[in-house]
């Protein structure tokens, strides 16, 4: 039809977009190539036409068949049928499972146009009456492989089928495919789903080859083993007996079918332990978790590494701050220590200053008795008064007066009495107001002796020592044989101590200037030295004189000789002519003795701490 010139051409509507379908091969054409595919017979061989096409195709398939074998039909024992090989019978011992229906059903045509009895007899052979004929073991077969249960059942147990499974010590590197690949191809027609994966090959990728591997070590077999069974359930009389049959038979399947689980477990198994694939994908994920974690470790460590570089930089910071801190420190340090050394050089020399003035005037005294009260007065009033003060005195004592620098020498030594007297008050007053007016306490006398081993053991049991000053009144007793001192009056003692500390140092020069008197008599006033050179050389003259010095050890000394035992150790032969010849002051006899003394302070010093211990353990 030839459109008008004036006609209008117009889109109705769009056609949909291709559309891809896919389909399976059906039908007897299929069936042909699959057979042309067997026999390796090309296209050329068979005929378009559809009668020649079906005779060649059943020429073909009786090619398949078993040549006819009577010999093997006449050893049959119709008795033991079911020991028979049906496929062998049928003459299908070639197709065997892969047999269709209806190959089954001209094989058994073929048989019984041949084997029938009636034929036999037609043809002059010998035929046995009933059931003990062959032909029965033909009939048999056809319906257990004629009826698709008694099939699968037989099926199942087919005598030709190969249950063995390769063993790794079978592997090699170069033969894991052709011994496993068969195995697998054998196994894969008990499975229910139709769909079996293969094993493929060395190149298979690791998703197929792990697909292959959860489907077999997950697979489902429609194998089983009723046909077995040794007595059949319609065999039984009566209800009981045909129940018991079935559970007899049932426990011996179900044990044959555990066999057959561990069976194909066992091929996986082994599969899956020599497979290189696997092997190969082992080695590269270890590769890559060994990587993933150098990885990680070499963060943790650059971590740690940055950690430690920014605490050295915080520490190098403090470290530089707190150096700045001592620098600045020993600065001040450095300044007060100049200061406190001026101020200590013009104490001394003030002293100086006031003992040479006195010295002149003779120390205001007419009597040998009054010059040494006068000396003792002199100490502690160099020792207590201020520079300021001290100033003041000498300026009133160089005028050159004796009566008015007296009168400021007597003067001064009141305002110094009156300051600790007024001390000691006050000291009272603050101990009763701490007591709670119970001043039993203070109350209690204290001699010499006890407040001399109370000194020593405070010096000995420092601050921070266990029941410190129920330890100290143990060690008081034990040294003083008529104390009754307790703790209590051991802290308020020391308090008290503490407090009037000046007092007790001139207290203690007292005491050893009249320990030197006694021992030695008095030089002549006009003969004696300055007291200061005095105390400086009285004991290098004792030990001149006498070998020993009696005088108490001062800090100096004991710092000398602590020293000197760490220096000269035991094993030195002269060890304490060395340690004596480092205090001048002191022979070797005092070096001994005072070693032995503090020997006997640590031992004290143990023991009272333990029985302090013990007591507390008990209470």
């Amino acid at each position: 039809m030839i459109p008008e010139e004036e006609a209008v051409t117009t889109v109705c509507g769009k056609l949909c977009p291709l559309v891809s379908f896919e389909f399976e091969p059906v039908g007897r054409w299929f069936e042909a190539h699959h057979r042309r595919a067997h026999t390796h017979h090309s296209q050329s061989h068979h005929s378009v036409d559809s009668s020649s096409s079906e005779s060649s195709e059943e020429e073909e398939e009786e090619d398949q068949f078993d040549e006819e074998n009577e010999s093997l039909l006449l050893r049959l024992n119709p008795k033991e049928w079911k020991k028979q090989d049906h496929y062998a019978v049928l003459g299908l011992s070639k197709l065997r499972h892969r047999a269709s229906d209806d190959q089954i059903k001209r094989a058994y045509k073929q048989k019984v146009l041949t084997h029938h009895p009636d034929k036999r007899k037609a043809k002059g052979k010998s035929v046995k009456e009933g059931e003990d004929d062959y032909f029965t073991c033909i009939t048999r077969a056809y319906e257990v492989l004629g009826n698709k249960q008694k099939r699968r059942s037989f099926d199942s147990v087919d005598p030709e089928f190969d249950d063995s499974v390769p063993s790794t010590s079978q592997v090699t590197k170069d033969n894991f495919f052709t011994l496993f690949q068969p195995a697998f191809e054998r196994n894969a027609r008990w499975s229910t789903k139709k769909r079996v994966p293969k094993i493929g090959d060395e190149n298979t990728p690791f998703d197929e080859v792990n697909n292959f591997y959860s489907f077999w070590y997950e697979f489902d077999s429609w194998r089983e083993f009723s046909y077995l069974d040794e007595e059949e359930k319609e065999k039984g009389e009566n209800r009981d007996e045909r129940r018991w049959i079935e559970k007899q038979n049932k426990a011996a399947r179900q044990k044959l079918k555990k066999e057959e689980v561990v069976r194909l477990r066992q091929l996986v198994d082994n599969a899956y332990t020599c497979d290189p694939r696997i092997l190969k994908f082992k080695e590269e994920e270890k590769e890559r978790r060994n990587a993933a974690k150098k990885a990680k470790q070499d963060a943790a460590r650059q971590r740690v590494e940055e950690e430690e570089r920014r605490k050295q930089e915080i520490l190098d910071e403090e470290r530089r701050k707190k150096e700045k801190e001592e620098e600045e420190a020993k600065a001040q340090a450095a300044i007060l220590k100049k200061e406190k050394d001026a101020l200590k050089k013009q104490l001394k020399k003030e002293r100086k200053s006031m003992r040479t003035f006195i010295k002149e005037f003779e120390y205001f005294a007419s009597t040998e008795e009054e010059r040494v009260n006068m000396l003792q007065e002199m100490d502690r009033v160099a020792e207590l008064l201020s520079l300021t003060s001290l100033q003041s005195l000498n300026e009133q004592l160089g005028k050159g007066d004796k009566e008015t620098g007296k009168e400021a020498f007597l003067s001064k030594i009141q305002e110094v009495n009156d300051e600790i007297e007024k001390e000691k008050k006050l000291h009272l007053e603050m101990t009763q107001q701490k007591s709670g007016g119970d001043n039993s306490s203070v109350k209690k006398s204290w001699s010499e002796a006890e407040t001399q081993t109370l000194i020593k053991g405070v010096n000995l049991f420092p601050a921070g020592t266990q029941d410190r000053w129920e330890v100290i009144a143990n060690f008081i007793s034990q040294h003083v044989a008529s104390s009754n001192k307790n703790a209590k009056d051991v802290l308020s003692k020391a308090k008290d101590l503490q407090k009037n500390d000046m007092k007790l140092k001139e207290e203690a020069k007292k005491n050893a200037y009249s320990k030197f008197e006694m021992s030695h008599k008095a030089a002549k006033s006009g003969d004696m030295e300055r007291p200061s050179e005095r105390h400086e050389t009285v004991g290098e003259q004792q030990v001149r004189e006498t070998g020993s010095n009696q005088a108490p050890w001062t800090a100096d000394e004991q710092k000398l000789l602590e020293q000197a035992l760490k220096s000269f150790p035991a094993s030195e032969s002269d060890r304490w002519d060395k340690i004596a010849s480092v205090i001048p002051s002191r022979s070797k006899k005092d070096c001994m003795k005072r070693y032995k003394e503090l020997c006997e302070l640590v031992k004290a010093k143990k023991q009272a701490q333990v029985a302090v211990a013990s007591k507390n353990k008990k209470s």
